[in-house]
């Protein structure tokens, strides 16, 4: 057995991209896009088309509209080939907007469901801002399912519990680059490796926190650098994983230990913590590295949405 289908034993696989012709041939249950990889797939020959098509069935139409319908294009594509959801993400440029966050995301439900897709296949991707945690909790309270992304701090995961949210990505990778580039030259490569990777260990503390409290969100590892972060997190609820890195854990055949056991993290000693707006804003103020790249990762989404928009403007 390889060490992919090892890992589909106690994790769903998801897979990381909008590339939806590789998806088949590695068998994830979900996927989940965002606006820099739909932006890399169109510039794709195999994809172009699909641009081209959204593009001039609604011309005329409001370029956020017109983004979105892209969006739902692909997610759409994505359904055919795997059996469970998609994530869908809301125009960054909107995390710091309540409303906003909560109306974009009732508006790609109801485009999901114009072309035939049951709502409970979908799942609203936004930023794990205060704003976005409650739009979020809007959404779940209208039976909508979220997916809280760019998350980086404990206090980001505990708010998103707090609002019922459906799922959390806790960014691996992103965590792991901050620490190594902060240490510079005195990064230990080898030492801070599987358990002890930083962004691994941001998400064993997540996860241990909702299983002791039978916290019902699902914790879904994300942005992985490489597959020892993957297996040290093997029996976390989900990992979305790029296909580089499914290639390369379905290439090898060495054991998967499972590393993540909801049994043991209800017996471990953990206190319940709760956070108001305030008291996020003042925790999340203090985590230096998760203020750093939540900022980065909306800035860059932001960008990423410009330049989607432009191609489009150019089809």
């Amino acid at each position: 057995m390889n060490q992919l289908d090892a890992l589909k034993q106690f994790t769903t696989v998801v897979a990381d991209t909008g590339d939806f012709k590789q998806l088949a041939q590695y068998q994830p249950q979900d996927a989940t896009t965002n606006p820099s990889l739909i932006l890399k797939a169109v510039q794709k020959a195999e994809y172009a088309p699909l641009l081209k098509e959204t593009v001039e069935r609604f011309r005329g139409r409001d370029i956020h509209e017109t983004m979105d319908r892209l969006l739902v294009r692909f997610g759409t594509e994505i359904l055919r080939i795997i059996p469970g959801r998609v994530s869908t993400e809301v125009d960054a440029r909107l995390s710091f907007d309540t409303e906003a966050t909560f109306s974009r995301g009732e508006r790609i439900i109801e485009l999901y469901q114009a072309e035939g897709v049951p709502i409970d296949r979908v799942l609203i991707k936004v930023a794990s801002t205060w704003e976005g945690i409650q739009a979020a909790k809007k959404l779940q309270q209208r039976g909508i399912n979220t997916n809280l992304t760019l998350l980086f701090s404990f206090c980001q995961a505990v708010a998103c519990g707090q609002a019922k949210v459906q799922l959390i990505s806790p960014f691996v990778g992103r965590i792991y680059d901050w620490y190594k580039k902060t240490a510079g030259a005195s990064w230990d490569e080898a030492a801070m490796a599987g358990p002890n990777d930083p962004g691994v260990q941001s998400v064993r503390q997540i996860y241990e926190y909702y299983k002791h409290f039978g916290i019902a969100t699902e914790v879904m590892g994300a942005s992985f650098r490489n597959t020892g972060q993957i297996l040290a997190l093997a029996g976390c609820d989900l990992l979305t994983i790029s296909p580089e890195l499914l290639a390369q854990l379905a290439a090898s055949d060495a054991p998967v230990p499972r590393a993540l056991d909801p049994q043991q993290a209800k017996g471990a000693d953990i206190r319940a913590v709760q956070y108001d707006e305030f008291s996020f804003r003042w925790a999340l103020n203090e985590d230096a590295m998760a203020t750093e790249k939540l900022a980065e990762g909306i800035r860059a989404f932001g960008a990423d949405a410009v330049k989607l928009e432009k191609l489009m403007q150019a089809a």
